[in-house]
């Protein structure tokens, strides 16, 4: 049974209150699993108590336990994947993916707010990277890729330890933070540490109107919508990459940076360490 089933099978149980939630999930779809608790609460001004009750009816131990099943329904199964790969080859099915995914982040390119954002890191003292999970990962890609072009930047994954860098940045770091969503909680504390201690914050996320875009100086926007079922995939990735290669480069060709010379200068440094 689907979830819309099984609330329209439920649905004359319910109280007036968890009717309200009831139409607001069935009305809003998949746009639920980018909503928090508190969101849904605004939505249908209802109480914490009538939202969980009314998972629980619906044989839910919880508002999470719904989430996922509406991702499960909205997930591609084996049987679509099956009728595409009938079609086209599934290395084309993979390629036109990850075009999109590139062609989508490129027409949310700003170079106003690039123009920002590289002027911020030039005049930085420090940068930091934060990110965690998947996006932590992608730090890490975006430390190695400053380096090569000349920037030193330190990309920071674990979330005390964000947390407690942030309680030591001032009015001249500049904390970069990766996130899809925009409401990684990790991320979003630490950056309010770094917002109270004044350094400048550069978000790479897909929503302009999230938590940690709110509390950025410049958000540079990314494309790929990630579900429950999807986090950490590769087209999310590859957005996160593009929009980061578009900020290196655009500070590369603000000011003046030799990438080839920089780059000549980062490989003789570890030439010897490759086997003859």
């Amino acid at each position: 049974m689907s979830y819309l089933e099984n609330i329209h099978a439920n649905y004359t149980y319910l109280t007036k209150s968890e009717k309200k939630v009831a139409d607001y999930i069935v009305s809003s779809g998949e746009k639920v699993l980018h909503q928090t608790l508190v969101d849904i609460k605004k939505a249908t001004m209802v109480g914490d108590a009538t939202i969980v009750r009314f998972c629980q009816k619906l044989g839910y131990n919880g508002f999470s336990d719904l989430k996922i099943d509406i991702a499960k329904e909205g997930f591609p199964s084996s049987a679509s994947n099956h009728a595409d790969s009938s079609e086209k080859s599934f290395v084309k099915v993979v390629e036109n993916r990850l075009i999109k995914a590139i062609q989508e982040t490129s027409v949310l390119a700003d170079e106003e707010k690039l123009k920002a954002a590289v002027e911020y890191i030039y005049n930085a003292k420090n940068i930091y990277i934060f990110g965690v999970g998947s996006s932590g990962i992608t730090a890490r890609d975006m430390e190695s890729r400053f380096l090569r072009g000349g920037v030193e930047a330190k990309a920071i994954t674990d979330s005390h330890y964000q947390a407690m860098s942030a309680s030591l940045f001032t009015k001249e770091d500049v904390v970069i933070a990766l996130s899809l969503t925009g409401k990684t909680k990790d991320i979003y504390d630490a950056l309010s540490i770094a917002k109270e201690n004044k350094a400048t914050i550069i978000a790479i996320s897909n929503y302009v109107l999230s938590p940690i875009a709110q509390i950025s100086d410049v958000v540079l926007q990314t494309a790929i919508e990630e579900y429950l079922l999807n986090g950490g995939s590769l087209t999310g990735k590859v957005s996160q990459v593009f929009a980061i290669d578009l900020l290196i480069t655009y500070y590369e060709k603000t000011y003046g940076i030799n990438e080839l010379q920089m780059r000549e200068k980062v490989a003789r440094s570890i030439i010897n360490k490759q086997m003859n």
